[in-house]
């Protein structure tokens, strides 16, 4: 694959837009060249307010203070939802696989983003993520039973068994997702219907 070309303040303003269009994640030079061509051609319907939609962003998006989620407050919407306050607390990797379990509909408890996985190469350990305060949070929250929507990838299964020693000493229920998760499969690329088979027979472990 073709690499972006680099960003340089002094480019044409056009030009510069195509190479950080290519910087995001699934398009390439030749996509981005669409892409901004679409844009400069509508752009009273979709340039400018996508100006703005991102400025606004840019300006007030903060992570969650209590689950770690993409929220425009301290408080995202689901941990400041009392309804969501059932005792079960689902454990994910990324902000997206959130983002994957709140599309299907199913479950209706709170959440606990790591913000990553552990991972002894990459030398990321439990204080990179947000490791410790999950424990935190079951002791303080109340927390009957964690469920852990972790992807079924080596690091993710190396997580999952320190997460179950860490939270030992609590005696809160754990269960993970069980099937319609395939082997090295990943949240956020799996269809609905799949995330709820997998949430809906979660197994204890």
């Amino acid at each position: 694959m073709t690499p972006p070309p680099p960003v340089s303040d002094a480019a044409d303003p056009i030009e510069a837009l195509i190479a950080q269009m290519a910087r995001l994640p699934g398009l390439g030079p030749r996509s981005a060249r669409r892409l901004v061509l679409h844009l400069i051609r509508k752009r009273s319907q979709t340039m400018t307010p996508l100006a703005r939609a991102l400025a606004q962003v840019a300006e007030t998006a903060r992570a969650c203070r209590i689950c770690g989620n993409v929220s425009m407050a301290e408080t995202c919407p689901v941990c400041a939802d009392p309804r969501r306050a059932t005792g079960e607390l689902c454990v994910v990797e990324d902000v997206s696989d959130l983002w994957a379990m709140e599309r299907g509909g199913a479950y209706r408890g709170r959440y606990h983003v790591l913000g990553g996985t552990l991972s002894a190469l990459d030398a990321i350990g439990p204080e990179e993520l947000r490791l410790p305060d999950l424990a935190e949070r079951v002791r303080a929250e109340g927390i009957t039973e964690v469920i852990l929507a972790l992807n079924p990838t080596v690091d993710g299964q190396t997580t999952a068994h320190y997460i179950a020693e860490l939270l030992e000493p609590t005696g809160v229920r754990l269960s993970a997702l069980a099937q319609g998760v395939p082997l090295g499969g990943e949240l956020d690329y799996l269809d609905d219907g799949t995330i709820m088979a997998a949430l809906r027979a979660r197994k204890p472990l």
